[in-house]
């Protein structure tokens, strides 16, 4: 038993009814690797297996009394792994636009709170043959970094299951009565406070520092919040959720990077800007103002490596969707980054977390309903108007139960105001983007996540790349299809011709039945 750090129990205490605050990860395998041919029986059987001894998959949350301090993290021996762990089956004929729909129904579904905070949802009936597996986790037990390590656990590095020591089964453990709980709130909160008085004044000296650099014409400073313009996600949001899935080519990202002398962040960023400007020049709601983008970054040092808690602070940058010229954005971009990084630096990786200790967890969530309830999003400038987060993934094949890899499309959560997140990982050559927004204000996320091939293609022009007809698409080979964007509709990510240009191009479909430009992408169809 442990209590939840500050910012752990943060992601409990603001999540409500429209604003679930679980992370996701579609992985798409192929069974034709197995030694033995599939049966979910099996699979589930291995999964229980690896499961068995991650503390995270285990524990689940009670709350203090009033919720005065920080809930608590307690060992749960009785988990129901019927539950936990559930099959699908998509209906005809299985392809992007069914795979993606049924991924939006899940994301859009709370966790259990009486339960440990996870399930993983395994899904037949693909077009390509293949298996998907979504696997859902609460923002609370879990960030990016983390939530990649521990899925990535599932998976070895050859065909042949390795066969690890299961360990013995968990103890039940007493949980604390309330007069205990509410005694070591009090106490908690009592030697907390004595280390206010210099958290207060280390917090006045940072941002005395910030407005200053800001204030500097000669400085590059990042973006800052509550200067973003509205767009049509920059609103309150409901439950729902539409999710689409792109790739691209991690050759190209880099012969991009090496070309104007950036970071492969920055040219993921040039991406997803480019790809936002024509989405939102087609709807006609461009704003003459660049686009804030929050970017989730990783305070975890080497040491804390392994530890699955929340260890990230935000880090606030300029997209320059105001800008029509790929070098010209790309450039500036990179510039906005390298700004945005001295802001971060200069706040210091810890003062996020810092805070997060002393923030009382009754304010936090009654704050948060408050917020939800009155549609207060619609009412204010927006803090920043989506998240983009890039996590490094394996860049050698793994396998499931012997099922191999085909690809990984990562989805993390949305917030009041700012309806739409784009998260990235990387595997093997190339970099998959799951795409989840609030879905009536985003209703045709596949043609956003279908730009991600015109703003490819418009970066190599730009950087004097040629680039290959289209990014490996496994489904169409026989083994699966590049989902570069698929949209929100139970079905597995494929891609469907579309409008071309000169980098090649598919449609994709979403849940809405409309279409949208897009390149191949490996998920599902054959």
């Amino acid at each position: 038993m442990e209590r939840m750090s500050g910012l752990d129990s943060a992601f409990l205490s603001v999540e409500t009814s429209s604003m679930h605050l679980h992370v996701a990860m579609m992985a798409v395998v192929d069974p034709s690797t197995m030694p033995e041919p599939y049966r979910f029986d099996r699979l589930k059987e291995f999964i229980v297996e690896r499961l068995h001894g991650m503390p995270t998959t285990r524990r689940r949350a009670v709350q203090v009394p009033f919720r005065l301090n920080h809930p608590l993290w307690v060992e749960d021996p009785d988990v129901d792994l019927d539950f936990h762990i559930r099959r699908h089956a998509l209906p005809t004929p299985g392809g992007n636009a069914e795979l993606a729909d049924l991924a939006g129904a899940i994301t859009g579904l709370p966790l259990d709170r009486r339960r440990p905070l996870w399930e993983i949802h395994v899904i037949e009936g693909l077009q390509s043959g293949y298996i998907a597996l979504l696997g859902k986790m609460h923002h609370a037990a879990v960030d990016g970094v983390s939530g990649a390590e521990l899925f990535v656990n599932l998976f070895d590095l050859t065909p042949e299951p390795e066969r690890r020591p299961t360990g013995e089964a968990p103890q039940p453990e007493r949980i604390p009565n309330d007069v205990e709980m509410v005694t070591h709130a009090v106490m908690s909160q009592v030697r907390r406070s004595l280390g206010l008085p210099a958290l207060v004044g280390r917090t006045a000296r940072t941002t005395s520092q910030l407005v200053g650099r800001h204030r500097d014409p000669e400085t590059v400073a990042g973006a800052v919040p509550l200067t973003a313009p509205r767009v049509p996600w920059s609103a309150a949001i409901t439950p729902h959720r539409s999710v689409a899935f792109a790739r691209v080519s991690l050759d190209e990202v880099k012969a991009v990077k090496n070309a104007f002398g950036v970071k492969v962040n920055d040219v993921v960023l040039a991406l997803v800007g480019l790809s936002l400007r024509r989405y939102l020049l087609d709807h006609d709601c461009l704003p003459p103002s660049p686009l804030v983008a929050m970017c989730p970054v990783s305070v975890r040092s080497q040491d804390e490596s392994g530890q699955y808690t929340n260890m990230v602070s935000p880090m606030f940058v300029s997209l320059r969707t105001d800008v029509d010229d790929a070098a010209e954005m790309i450039r500036f971009v990179a510039e906005a980054t390298r700004g945005a990084k001295e802001d971060h630096n200069a706040v210091g990786a810890k003062l996020l977390q810092d805070w997060s200790e002393h923030a009382a967890p009754a304010t936090f969530a009654l704050a948060a309903r408050v917020y939800s309830r009155l549609n207060l999003a619609d009412r204010h400038r927006p803090v920043y108007n989506l998240t983009v987060s890039n996590v490094p993934g394996p860049t050698f094949p793994l396998y499931l139960f012997g099922a191999r890899l085909v690809a990984s499309y990562p989805m993390g959560p949305v917030s009041e105001g700012a309806g739409l997140n784009v998260t990235v990982l990387s595997y093997l050559d190339h970099l998959d983007f799951g795409f989840l927004a609030a879905r009536e204000l985003v209703p045709d996320l596949a043609s956003m996540a279908a730009g991600l091939d015109d703003a490819m293609t418009a970066l190599a022009a730009a950087a004097g790349i040629e680039r290959a007809e289209e990014v490996d698409a496994p489904a169409a080979e026989g083994e699966g299809t590049t989902p570069e964007a698929a949209a929100h509709t139970p079905t597995p990510p494929k891609p469907r011709p579309a409008r071309r240009s000169s980098g090649g191009g598919s449609r994709v479909t979403d849940s809405n039945g409309k279409t949208g430009p897009r390149r191949r992408s490996p998920a599902t169809e054959a």
